[in-house]
């Protein structure tokens, strides 16, 4: 039997190992989905059909094919066929609004798209190929032969993810193969991806690099569970699932385990992986005391594949650790010299090529390093670090107005590049405060033109229909003018404080619906009573706590609404209105 660190196979082939991997256990749980199973044999047929269809659709090496599906077993499929014929992977989430998925489609420059939901309306012209046909069997009996799969080298992309732009377009950041292969052997080599064989939680949207260091599991012989949105939302539900399937691994930011983690309390042991945004001390120490989870701190940008530094919490203040293998991490000041304090520059394999299509931002944040002598690029992270007494890192906050918010990344300049298009705007600026409960918010402050009528909900909605939900801010605050510093920049620090969450007096909700609401917004937002005029940002909520809602409402109510409905209907009485017409089989 071949073993998955075969020298026959190249260190940039994660398509390779996953066949060594399939070879070796074909009848074991590849990926379980909210809509199946698939073993290790039945995935690997199921790539390799898919990849057949993609090469007769004229897709090869060096190509970029677009994956619009749903949370389920093609997460893996899909990315893992187009892979076998070469190509990179652009994930284009469905809930997406369609004409920022059209712009996507037109700055990947796609050559086929993989869509589960037939031909969307964005897709235009595009050759569009489902994950599976209906007349294909389900499980097959053999492995198909290494030359159906399309030779590749560590340089070819291995996948596209885009990020929020600070000019309010979009970036697409393309990752090689070896760069992918490279966070995958050192994540192996740290200790933070134990010996196989595990059980992995995939928690984050295939649009976030996270979920690349997730998925890429089932290439060295791990299973792979996709979280349903249910699943990842609701406390019971994930604490069943990762019971049921054994889960040894958990992926999740810090603000949604500091939702769902006191919930799991007296469950199994668990490994879990903290990425996307910093750790807070009170959590870190929390963490840090537990026997039964063995929590990791994962820190990186989308621009040096997935994670750049990983360190173990333990009874210490929180910190990045130090870099994984193969990353060279340099703190400069603003002249390229070494300093203790600084700005943090990575470089090494996982490095990305830089934004698809975008020479001038490529060219801004990956500068030439001075340190290697073979001419390679080092990335210009944005994040102030401090080199500690014993050499890990300590992230200290942003040189630039890039934030994370639950662990989404946010350019404000996307958000106001939308909300300067609404005609009534003469000004607009947006940034992420925290509010009188302690959490961070993406307010906007907006500056009305002259005799113009807008209203929150109106720029709310104008957002959402643009923007995902975490770059649609969840407060409007409306001014006069923007406050701005003696050389008449804004001033941010002298922008009006949140308003408070407080509960205020109003109807009591009445019927069926609005009750129901009204129920599932006081359990998530933690208020003992909501009116059917509330405001559920005014409250509180926010993206990952609509996430809740939309799933509550599924499972208690048999709604199925988009997480943006909760945008565009952000009042009680309005959401419940349009929840009834969508249950009805009508929409608003």
């Amino acid at each position: 039997m071949v073993e998955p660190h075969d020298l026959t196979v190249e260190p940039h082939d994660l398509v390779a190992r996953f066949r060594t991997a399939a070879g070796n256990a074909p009848d074991l749980t590849a990926v379980h989905g909210p809509d199946g199973r698939l073993t290790f044999a039945q995935l690997e047929d199921r790539t390799a059909r898919l990849a057949g269809r993609l090469r007769a659709a004229g897709v090869g090496r060096g190509h970029r094919v677009g994956v619009s599906v749903r949370r389920g077993v093609d997460w893996v499929a899909v990315p893992l066929a187009v892979w076998r014929v070469g190509a990179a992977y652009v994930p284009l989430d469905p809930a997406y609004p369609a004409d920022r998925l059209a712009l996507l489609r037109d700055d990947a420059d796609l050559s086929a798209l993989v869509s589960d939901h037939g031909r969307p309306s964005w897709a235009g012209d595009l050759p569009v190929l489902a994950p599976s046909e209906p007349s294909e069997p389900s499980e097959t009996s053999g492995l198909s032969a290494p030359g159906d799969d399309t030779p590749v080298s560590a340089l070819d992309p291995a996948y596209v993810i885009y990020t929020s732009g600070s000019t309010g377009r979009p970036k697409g950041v393309e990752v090689t193969r070896g760069g992918t292969a490279a966070l995958v052997a050192g994540l192996e080599e740290r200790g933070v991806y134990p010996p196989r064989h595990q059980v992995v939680g995939w928690n984050a949207s295939l649009s976030f690099d996270a979920s690349v260091q997730q998925w890429v599991r089932v290439c060295r012989g791990d299973t792979v569970v996709v979280l349903g949105e249910e699943d990842r939302t609701e406390p019971e539900r994930l604490a069943t699932l990762l019971a049921e399937h054994a889960v040894t691994v958990m992926d999740s930011t810090p603000s949604h385990w500091s939702l769902l983690g006191p919930h799991l309390a007296g469950g199994r042991a668990l490994q879990l992986l903290l990425g996307g945004e910093p750790v807070p001390r009170p959590l870190w120490e929390e963490l840090a005391g537990c026997d039964q989870v063995d929590a990791w701190n994962l820190y990186g940008p989308t621009e040096c594949a997935v994670d750049a530094t990983a360190v173990r919490i333990t009874g210490d203040t929180p910190h990045l650790g130090h870099p994984l293998p193969a990353v060279r991490a340099y703190i400069l000041d603003a002249a390229l010299r070494p300093a203790t304090i600084g700005e943090l520059y990575l470089a090494g394999p996982g490095l990305a090529t830089g934004y698809a299509g975008r020479p001038g931002p490529t060219a801004d944040r990956f500068v030439a390093d001075p340190f290697a002598a073979d001419g390679t690029r080092m990335y210009r992270t944005g994040d102030e670090v401090r080199r500690r007494a014993d050499h890990t890192l300590e992230f200290l906050g942003r040189a630039d107005r890039q934030m994370k918010v639950r662990g989404f990344r946010v350019e404000p300049g996307e958000a106001e590049s939308r909300l300067l298009a609404h005609p009534s705007l003469a000004a607009a600026v947006a940034t992420v405060r925290t509010g009188p409960d302690g959490d961070a918010r993406f307010a906007a402050y907006y500056v009305p033109r002259p005799d113009a009528e807008v209203t929150d909900e109106e720029l709310r909605a104008h957002c959402a229909a643009a923007l995902p939900a975490h770059l649609t801010p969840s407060v409007f605050i409306r001014l006069d003018t923007l406050p701005l510093t003696p050389n008449g920049k804004v001033d941010y620090q002298a922008l009006h404080p949140l308003p408070s969450t407080a509960a205020t007096p109003g109807r009591a909700p009445e019927g069926e619906l609005e009750r129901l609401i009204a129920d599932v917004w006081a359990e998530v937002l933690g208020r003992d009573a909501v009116h059917a005029d509330d405001d559920f940002f005014a409250l509180g909520g926010h993206s990952l706590i609509a996430l809740k809602v939309v799933a509550r409402l599924k499972r208690t109510a048999g709604v199925v609404l988009p997480t943006k409905d909760v945008y565009r209907y952000p009042r009680l009485h309005d959401l419940a209105r349009h929840a009834e017409l969508v249950r009805a089989g009508r929409d608003a």
